[in-house]
């Protein structure tokens, strides 16, 4: 039987199907609840997410004229209500709801769980920065937990080797994803600080959803992380990914690229660094040498090398003038004070009270002070009167 005449395109059975599934009013303005997983917010403004539940999930899309309403932003993990419409995307032969408005619907069972144990551990001090390790500037070695397979470890050995060709890297293999993942994540962290295995360490993986980042939210996780003698960088998801492994950890990269340029120091841009140095050096001792060079020619060409005790005979001709100087003065003041006691002890012999005596005066005293007036005495006083030769006493009788 010849089918070449009856046969459709691809094009035509996808066409048929969205006329199809466009004449049914059910599927053209329905109401869906669910939980979202893969959230991307596009640049474009457009919002891509897959809806799910227990057995089932279905893409959907929420153009930007839509999604600019939204009063909360969606994520991983978050029950929603939703209202759109049911269509087929013809180049890909899916179909899928197109949103045109959303509420939340509470939060998902893991969206829930990853919560409470955020919030556990961060009351518990699993987060706090004073537990945090610095990064060692030149590693040695650097050790990567990550599955063997994928882009993950060939990204961060290319950023590594690239940045530095030396650079050492110690891949210890571990399931990123899936039942029993994490407590084999934790061995490994163990293993690796167990036999000092490397200077630092990066557990990393690449995006996913909240399910596929599940096992970096276990427990079992966050204290190997936290118990790590080695410093440990977190990479674990796309930019906008947190998980609890990123809050544990010493530091957190926005992606596993992004984690091997913070471990692994760009050997050219040290080189570079070096020679600035050493060149800052070379110009510094130059410069040294110039200042000293000129200090010596100014030291040889002053006076007190060339002629070495001139300052010193100079100072013993200024010393010598000081000398005389003050002999000078020393003597001039004696005179000064030698005519001025002369002069004093002139006055004082003028009026001295012998002087007077000699003119034939004398002095009477009363219990040995001088009588001024005769209302100091009385009949009876008896009195000495001095002369310039002597001492004669005398009775008052009247």
């Amino acid at each position: 039987m010849n089918y070449e005449n009856i046969a459709v395109t691809v094009s035509q059975l996808n066409s048929y199907i969205k006329e199809k599934i466009a004449d049914d009013e059910n599927l053209s303005n329905l109401i869906v609840k669910g939980e979202i997983s893969n959230f991307k917010n596009h640049y474009t403004g457009h919002m891509y997410f897959t809806l799910k539940d227990e057995n089932s999930l279905i893409k959907c899309i929420m153009f930007k004229t839509y999604a600019q309403r939204l009063d909360f932003m969606p994520k991983d993990g978050m029950k929603v209500i939703l209202v759109g419409g049911v269509s087929v995307f013809e180049r890909d032969g899916v179909y899928q709801i197109y949103v045109k408005s959303m509420q939340e619907d509470g939060l998902g069972a893991l969206y829930k769980k990853y919560e409470e144990l955020k919030n556990r551990l961060e009351v518990e001090g699993l987060f706090d920065e004073k537990h945090k390790k610095s990064i060692p500037l030149m590693p040695k070695i650097i050790g990567v937990l990550t599955s063997q397979t994928g882009s993950v470890i060939r990204d961060i050995i290319n950023v590594s080797t690239r940045r530095n060709p030396n650079a050492y890297i110690r891949l210890y293999p571990v399931p990123v994803q899936g039942e029993g993942a994490a407590e084999k994540i934790a061995h490994g962290i163990k293993i690796m600080n167990e036999n000092n295995y490397a200077d630092v360490l990066i557990l990393a993986r690449g995006g996913g959803s909240l399910e596929d980042l599940w096992p970096f939210n276990e427990e079992v996780v966050a204290h190997a992380i936290y118990n790590s003698k080695i410093p440990i960088i977190s990479a674990v998801g796309h930019e906008t990914d947190f998980s609890i492994s990123d809050f544990v950890a010493d530091l957190r990269a926005p992606t596993p690229s992004a984690a091997a340029e913070l471990a692994v120091p760009n050997i050219n841009e040290i080189l570079q660094k070096i020679n600035t140095y050493q060149n800052r050096l070379k110009m510094s001792l130059v410069k040294k040498v110039e200042i000293m060079k000129l200090r010596y020619e100014k030291c040889m060409s002053s006076r007190v090398f060339k002629e070495p005790l001139r300052s010193i005979n100079d100072n013993y001709l200024k010393l010598d003038s000081y000398i005389k100087s003050l002999e000078n003065l020393i003597r001039n003041k004696k005179k000064e004070e030698e005519t001025r006691y002369i002069e004093l002890i002139s006055k004082l012999d003028t009026l001295s009270p012998l002087k007077t005596l000699t003119r034939g005066y004398s002095l009477v005293e009363f219990n040995n002070k001088i009588v001024k007036t005769v209302k100091d005495l009385k009949p009876g006083d008896k009195i000495d009167i001095k002369f310039i030769d002597g001492y004669k006493q005398a009775l008052v009788e009247d």
